[in-house]
Parts: C-alpha cells; sequence; structure tokens
C-alpha cells in the first residue's frame, strides 16, 4: 500500500471523519490520489482468481441443475427400468427388480453431485462478497467526489456572493455620490 499524501488524508478526514482505516477505504483514497479510475468488471475479478476445479464446479453445477439434464436423466431412469423390465421377461436381467445396482449410482451420483453444487454455490457467495466490496468502493469514491464538486461549487458560490457585495457597494457609493452631486447641483441653482 502506498502512503497517501497529506491532501488526500486531509479530504478524507473531512468525508468520512477520520482517516482511511479499512482496505477498501484506503484503495478507493489511492485511486483518488492517482486520478485512475476504480471501476472494475467483479465477474472478471473473480474469473481472474478461478482455479480449473473452481471452473469444474461451475459447469457441473450448470448442467446438474438444468431442465435438458433432468429430461437426460429421466429418459436413462426409463430406459434402465425398461430394459431390465424387459430383460427379467427372458430371464436375462442383469439388474432384476428392486433395480439395486441403479440405486447404487443414484447414491453415488447424488454423493459426488451434492458437495460439487454446493462448491460452485461457495464461489457465487464469494463473487457476490467481491461485488458488493466493489459496489462499495465505487459508491464510496462517487461520495466522495460529489462531495468535493459540492464544496467548490459553494467555493465559488461564495466568491460570487462576495464580488456581487462588492459591486453593489461600489454602486450605492456611486449612487451616494450622485446624490450628493445632484444635492449640490440644486442648491447651486436656488
Amino acid at each position: 500500500m502506498m502512503k497517501l499524501s497529506r491532501v488526500t488524508v486531509d479530504l478524507a478526514k473531512k468525508h468520512l471523519g477520520r482517516a482511511p482505516s479499512e482496505i477498501e477505504e484506503r484503495r478507493v483514497f489511492e485511486h483518488i490520489e492517482e486520478r485512475r479510475p476504480i471501476s472494475q468488471d467483479a465477474g472478471d475479478v473473480a474469473e481472474r482468481e478461478d482455479t480449473a476445479w473452481d471452473t469444474l464446479a461451475d459447469n457441473v453445477a450448470r448442467i446438474g441443475g438444468s431442465w435438458p439434464f433432468i429430461g437426460a436423466f429421466f429418459l436413462f431412469l426409463f430406459a434402465w427400468t425398461g430394459v431390465n423390465g424387459f430383460a427379467l421377461s427372458v430371464n436375462a436381467a442383469f439388474d432384476p427388480y428392486p433395480f439395486i445396482f441403479l440405486n447404487l449410482i443414484l447414491s453415488m451420483l447424488a454423493a459426488i453431485q451434492a458437495p460439487i453444487i454446493m462448491m460452485s454455490q461457495n464461489r457465487q457467495t464469494e463473487k457476490d462478497r467481491i461485488a458488493a466490496t466493489h459496489d462499495y468502493e465505487v459508491n464510496l469514491r462517487s461520495e466522495i467526489e460529489i462531495l468535493a464538486i459540492q464544496e467548490k461549487l459553494n467555493s465559488l458560490r461564495g466568491e460570487q456572493h462576495d464580488q456581487l457585495l462588492a459591486q453593489q457597494k461600489e454602486i450605492l457609493s456611486e449612487l451616494d455620490q450622485l446624490r450628493c452631486d445632484l444635492a449640490k447641483h440644486a442648491v447651486k441653482q436656488s
């Protein structure tokens, strides 16, 4: 982490009420100081950190939680029971009723698929956390920049107000001078 300049720390104290203490706050003020944008795609940030196993877990969860998978699996179960039911009638069934081998396959599939789906959900939670952190940083920077702009506008308005008052004072002074001149001129004419 870089050392923030006095001006940036003063800006933070003014708008946060303290020096930036959290990592996200320091990152925001570093970006402000360097005049760099802070916005980036949270999905891209999460994908840069992905491993091959993470991508595999996401793909398994995406496929396992889809209607085409459910339809294909239903067809597989229908075919398995149909073939074994027909084979049972000719005494050649490789998994006779109550389909114990099919139950074993389904149990193994569920035992493997459930933790993979949970891994994918955990990764999604991590992606959401990254997105929330990023949103906080962007919102904080926007808020600080808006407050700084408001401060500059108020300063400019104050300067304009002072200039208007000075001009008004000058005009009033000139009017007083004209009134005095008119009064002198009226006295001379009388």
